[in-house]
């Protein structure tokens, strides 16, 4: 193999890993979030686990954190509970912040 395919492997490897660990950090952010705003809502047991999962499949609605950051701010509304939109993305900031550590610091 050639230096360069070597280094083109690298690369791909590396891209592979950081979506990887993107992905993971974003579920963990999200499962945190749904945590949060679950115990604004006041859901236990069963019901926060469901909400942890529709929380999930929010995120896969578009690219990017907005989808979440409208479902949750849409249930703390809908349940007349005032969140601050800057309280939730420093939340949702946060948690991601967290995640990536964590899964950073469980690699090694």
């Amino acid at each position: 193999m050639t230096t360069f395919n070597e280094r083109e492997k690298g690369f791909e490897n590396k891209f592979a890993y950081d979506e990887e660990l993107r992905f993971k950090a974003e579920a963990r952010r999200n499962k945190a979030v749904a945590e949060w705003a679950g115990a604004k809502l006041g859901l236990m047991g069963d019901a926060l686990e469901a909400y942890i999962k529709d929380v999930r499949k929010a995120d896969l609605a578009e690219k990017g954190d907005e989808d979440v950051f409208r479902k949750v701010k849409a249930d703390l509304v809908a349940k007349g509970i005032t969140v601050d939109d800057t309280e939730l993305r420093s939340f949702m900031a946060e948690a991601l912040a967290k995640a990536v550590t964590d899964l950073e610091s469980a690699k090694g």
